[in-house]
Formats: C-alpha cells, sequence, structure tokens
C-alpha cells in the first residue's frame, strides 16, 4: 500500500503513485546525483554501480516461485527483482572513486544448428563450449550482457520456458511462461533472449541452454538453431 506522494489528473495529487511509472522516475534521480558526483560516467559504468551498489533488503516474491540467488562471482539476483533495491547513497559514493570501465568487447561462443525435439514431460538440454575469444582482439573475461539467440516452434508457444547456465554454474530464465501467448505458427525466429545474472562472470567453459514445457497440456516443438 505504499507509494509516491505527486501531483496527479484533474488538478489533483496522489499518495498512491506506485509500479514502474514511479520507478522509473526514481532511478532516473539517483542517476543522476551519480552523474553529478562523477561526470565522466558511461551507460555501462551506471548498470555497473547499479549491479555492485543495489541491496536485496526484504524483497522476496509472495507467490515463493523465484528466490534470491549468487551467481558465480557472489553477486545476489533474483529473476522479479534484478539485482535489488537501488541505494542512492551507496552508489554516490562509489561514483566518485569510480574509474570508467575498459571498451566492450563482442564475443560469439558458436551456435548448433541441428533441430532438436522439445519432449513433453522433461527438459531438452543444448550445450556450447566457448574459449570466449582467447587470444583475439575480442577476448571476453568478465561479463556483461549475454545473448542466446533462438529459433524454435512449438504447438503453443507460451507453454515453452527457457533458461541459460553458465560455466560458472548460474542458471538464469530468459524465458517464462506466458498464459495469453497461444501462437503455434511463427514461433521465434532467431530472437535475441538476453541475461545479466551472469555479470562479471569468466566466460570460458560450457554454455547449456535447456528448454521445457510446462506441466498440462501436452505440447510438441522443436529448436531449430
Amino acid at each position: 500500500n505504499t507509494g509516491v506522494a505527486t501531483t496527479d489528473l484533474y488538478g489533483k495529487c496522489t499518495k498512491t503513485h506506485s509500479g514502474t511509472s514511479a520507478a522509473a522516475p526514481e532511478a532516473a534521480g539517483v542517476f543522476a546525483l551519480a552523474l553529478e558526483a562523477n561526470e565522466n560516467l558511461s551507460w555501462r559504468d551506471m548498470q555497473h554501480l547499479t549491479v555492485l551498489t543495489s541491496k536485496r533488503n526484504s524483497l522476496f516474491d509472495s507467490k515463493n516461485r523465484f528466490y534470491w540467488t549468487m551467481n558465480g562471482v557472489g553477486l545476489e539476483f533474483n529473476h522479479l527483482f534484478g539485482f535489488g533495491v537501488l541505494d542512492a547513497g551507496a552508489m554516490v559514493a562509489l561514483a566518485k572513486q569510480w574509474k570508467t570501465v575498459p571498451a566492450r568487447y563482442h564475443c560469439d561462443a558458436g551456435s548448433s544448428t541441428d533441430p532438436r525435439r522439445i519432449p513433453h514431460n522433461k527438459s531438452l538440454f543444448l550445450t556450447i563450449e566457448t574459449n570466449s575469444c582467447a587470444g583475439t582482439e575480442t577476448e571476453v573475461n568478465y561479463l556483461e550482457h549475454v545473448q542466446a539467440v533462438i529459433t524454435l516452434n512449438a504447438t503453443r508457444r507460451g507453454a515453452v520456458q527457457l533458461f541459460l547456465r553458465s560455466p560458472m554454474g548460474t542458471r538464469s530464465m530468459i524465458l517464462s511462461e506466458r498464459i495469453n501467448d497461444d501462437d503455434s505458427q511463427d514461433g521465434f525466429t532467431k530472437w535475441p533472449f538476453m541475461t545479466t545474472h551472469t555479470w562479471a562472470e569468466n566466460p570460458r567453459g560450457k554454455w547449456t541452454l535447456e528448454a521445457e514445457f510446462i506441466k498440462g497440456e501436452r505440447q510438441e516443438g522443436f529448436i531449430k538453431e
């Protein structure tokens, strides 16, 4: 029942302004304070500061579906809440001493192009081994954004769930059940699914994509690429 006190429609005021409509401007204000403390911060610096200073506080999933988990370098995350609540004081303090991160590099880990059927009653696992472009100009040693670009189709697209497991063991949900998605024709074509839950991990090793159908009516589907 908490909210932000602010102006409202029709010349009125409200004390219950909430949701992303309230969170986005609040976050913008916090980021502005950090930029005021250090005008040299880049958009990637801001993301690093957000990850490193956010707090779990008392956030939890009331439906007991998603729990707080530590990734491979000890950063806590939750599928619903990301890395937690912004901490303006901690972010500004860190911003004052922050040195801009090095250049960003993109590394293609490889692909799997053999069509694979998704079983109706268990998970399908696909793996890719990568050296993260070691020895090249685009070598990646610390992760920021990870994308799995996927082509699949299913008798009910909304019944498909996807997970990505990193070499350091972090399991990220990159596609959840969508109860109103009844597509059976289009599927996904070279669709990028992204996670930041593996932030700062070393990407070298085996990546695993897990695909499954939710429990219920029998479905059929294939991952093509």
